[in-house]
C-alpha cells in the first residue's frame, strides 16, 4: 500500500469525497487515519520514549538554562590592582578602566574563536565553491517506473499510454562481463497514473532503512533516487573496506581506469549506504551466532569525534560481528543473548562474570603468568614460572590434537587447578582469587 504524499492529500477536497462510493470512501478514510496516527506518534516522540537524542527535544519544553560562569567575562577588582601596584613600584601603571575593557575584549575574542572552532565540522564547509560535470551523462537506455496501486483507494492502476514522465534521473551502474567489468548509465523515468476514482498517483523512487547518528546534521536514508546504483556502490565499498583505499584514491582509480568521474562526497555516501544496507545481514549473523558452540568476546576503546566509545567483537568459527557502544554490561546483549548455551572465551572484564559457561582466554592468562615471573616476591615468581609452563603445554597439547589430546590435557588441567588452589592461600595479591579480574 502506497503512503500518502503531499500532492495526494492536495487532491482530496469535498467534491472528491462526495464523488466516492461508500466502500472506496471507507478505504480512503482508513488511509487518512493511518497517516494521522503516524504523525501523532511522531509528534509525541522525545528523547525519553524513543531513540532520539536529547538535542532533538523541543527547547520550549525544557527548563530555563542556568547561566554559565564561563560565558561571563571575569572583571578584575580595582582594589587588587592598586595593592599590587603599591607593592611593586617598578610595574607600569595601567588605568583600571582600560584594563577592564581589554580583559572584556580579549574574553569576547576568545569566545568568538571558540565558537567558530566548535561550529566547524569535517568536510567541505557551507558556502564553499562546488564543481559540476563538464559534459552531461549519456544513457544507454531508459527504465520506466509506473505506480501500481492508487494512493487514495488502493485499486490497481493501468499502465499509462503515450504519457510523458513527470521526473527522471540518471544512474551509473556496474555489471560483470565475460572479460571483466564495465560502468554504464541508465535513465530512470517516473510516471503519473490516474485511477478510475479520479485520483492521480505518482510513481516514487523506492526508500529503505534510515541511519540515525547523534550529532549528524542529516540522517542517511537508502533510496533509489541516487547517482550510483547498488552494484556500483557495492564495488566502491569493497575498494574502501576490503582493499583499504581512501576516498581520494578511489576517485582517482575510477577516473583513470574506469573513465568515471565521481566526487569524494558521492564516494563517501556510497560507502555509508553499503553499511546501512548491511543492517539486515548483521541481524541474521547475530541470530546464527547464538547457535555457536564457542564464541570469543573482547572489547577495546573506540574514538568517534573525540568521544571515547567501545568496540565490541564476537567471533565464532565462521562469524565475526562488531558493535560500537558504551562499556556497560547491557551492550553485550547486542551480540550474545541470555539464551546463549555455548561457551564464551573472554578476558577478565567483570561484565562477563555472570555467564556460567565462560572460559578465560589463554592468551590473557599467559600474559598474567609472564607478569608473575617478574614479581619481587620469590614465591609469586616461581608460581608464575609454573603457570606459564603448564599453560604453554596445554596450548601445544591442544594444537597437536589427535585421539590422545584429551589424555594429554587432563593431567595439565589437574596441575593448573592445584596451582590455583595453592595461589589462593598466598598473601601476594595477584595470586589470590578475584584480583586483577577487572581488566
Amino acid at each position: 500500500m502506497s503512503q500518502l504524499k503531499k500532492e495526494d492529500i492536495a487532491q482530496m477536497d469535498r467534491n472528491y469525497f462526495q464523488s466516492l462510493e461508500q466502500e472506496i470512501l471507507v478505504e480512503v478514510a482508513c488511509n487518512l487515519r493511518e497517516l494521522a496516527v503516524e504523525q501523532m506518534e511522531r509528534l509525541e516522540q522525545n528523547s525519553k520514549n524513543s531513540s532520539r537524542p536529547p538535542s532533538s527535544d523541543s527547547p520550549y519544553q525544557k527548563g530555563a538554562k542556568k547561566d554559565s560562569v564561563e560565558n561571563n567575562a571575569e572583571i578584575p577588582n580595582p582594589k587588587d590592582t592598586d595593592e599590587n601596584d603599591a607593592q611593586n613600584p617598578n610595574r607600569s601603571v595601567i588605568d583600571p578602566e582600560e584594563k577592564d575593557a581589554a580583559a572584556v575584549n580579549e574574553s569576547a575574542e576568545q569566545s568568538l574563536a571558540d565558537s567558530k572552532a566548535e561550529k566547524r565540522c569535517a568536510g567541505k564547509q557551507p558556502g564553499a565553491q562546488g564543481f559540476w560535470r563538464d559534459a552531461p551523462l549519456i544513457p544507454e537506455g531508459t527504465i520506466p517506473h509506473y505506480p501500481e496501486f492508487c494512493a487514495g483507494c488502493n485499486a490497481p492502476i493501468p499502465v499509462p499510454v503515450d504519457q510523458a514522465p513527470y521526473m527522471g534521473h540518471h544512474v551509473l551502474e556496474l555489471e560483470k562481463t565475460s572479460s571483466g567489468i564495465r560502468i554504464f548509465c541508465m535513465l530512470h523515468h517516473y510516471y503519473i497514473g490516474v485511477c478510475s476514482c479520479g485520483h492521480e498517483t505518482k510513481a516514487q523512487p523506492g526508500e529503505g532503512n534510515i541511519s540515525k547518528v547523534e550529532g549528524r546534521k542529516k540522517d542517511l536514508k537508502l533510496t533509489d533516487y541516487v547517482l550510483v546504483g547498488p552494484m556500483f556502490a557495492t564495488f566502491i565499498a569493497a575498494l574502501s573496506n576490503r582493499h583499504r583505499m581512501s576516498r581520494v584514491k578511489i576517485k582517482e582509480f575510477l577516473s583513470n581506469w574506469m573513465k568515471t568521474e565521481l566526487s569524494v562526497g558521492t564516494i563517501d555516501r556510497c560507502i555509508r549506504e553499503a553499511g546501512v544496507a548491511c543492517f539486515p545481514v548483521v541481524e541474521e549473523l547475530v541470530k546464527e551466532l547464538q547457535d555457536a558452540n564457542i564464541v570469543g568476546l573482547d572489547e577495546t576503546p573506540w574514538y568517534e569525534k573525540g568521544q571515547v566509545k567501545w568496540l565490541w567483537v564476537a567471533i565464532s568459527q565462521t562469524i565475526a560481528v562488531f558493535h560500537i557502544g558504551t562499556r556497560k554490561k547491557i551492550e553485550l546483549l547486542n551480540l550474545i543473548l541470555i539464551s546463549f548455551t555455548g561457551w564464551l572465551v573472554t578476558d577478565g572484564y567483570r561484565g562477563y562474570l555472570d555467564r556460567e559457561r565462560r572460559q578465560r582466554c589463554l592468551a590473557h592468562l599467559i600474559r598474567k603468568a609472564i607478569a608473575l615471573t617478574g614479581a619481587l616476591d620469590q614465591k609469586a615468581a616461581k608460581m608464575g614460572d609454573w603457570l606459564l609452563k603448564e599453560l604453554r603445554g596445554l596450548i601445544h597439547a591442544m594444537a597437536e590434537g589427535g585421539e590422545d589430546a584429551q589424555k594429554k590435557c587432563s593431567p595439565i588441567l589437574a596441575r593448573l587447578k592445584r596451582a590455583c588452589i595453592l595461589g589462593e592461600k598466598e598473601e601476594y595479591s595477584k595470586l589470590s582469587s578475584g584480583q586483577g579480574d577487572s581488566q
